[in-house]
């Protein structure tokens, strides 16, 4: 029996358009991580700010995609989350 020339990663009911190979990716990713400016903007703090939480690892957790941070948007939600939680504790 001959083999397929191609190996589905995901056959699933429902699955995204299998023409688009991008589209198996983007199930269940983000449309877009975030970066040190988005971080800044977001929190209203300078850059250096967002590289110092990250040296000191205290800040939300990010990822190297190469020589590049990223942020997730769903930790950085997280993120939040838990300092709010940490601080009604702390009242």
């Amino acid at each position: 029996m001959a083999r397929p020339k191609t190996l589905k990663l995901f056959q699933l009911a429902g699955a995204p358009d299998e023409s688009d190979p991008r589209a198996i990716l983007r199930d269940g990713l983000p449309d877009r991580y975030l970066d040190a400016d988005d971080i800044a903007a977001i929190f209203d703090v300078p850059k250096e700010t967002v590289y110092q939480w990250r040296k000191k690892r205290t800040g939300p957790p990010g990822f190297r995609i190469g020589k590049h941070v990223r942020y997730d948007p769903a930790d950085v939600r997280d993120y939040v989350a838990q300092r709010k939680r940490a601080d009604i504790g702390a009242a």
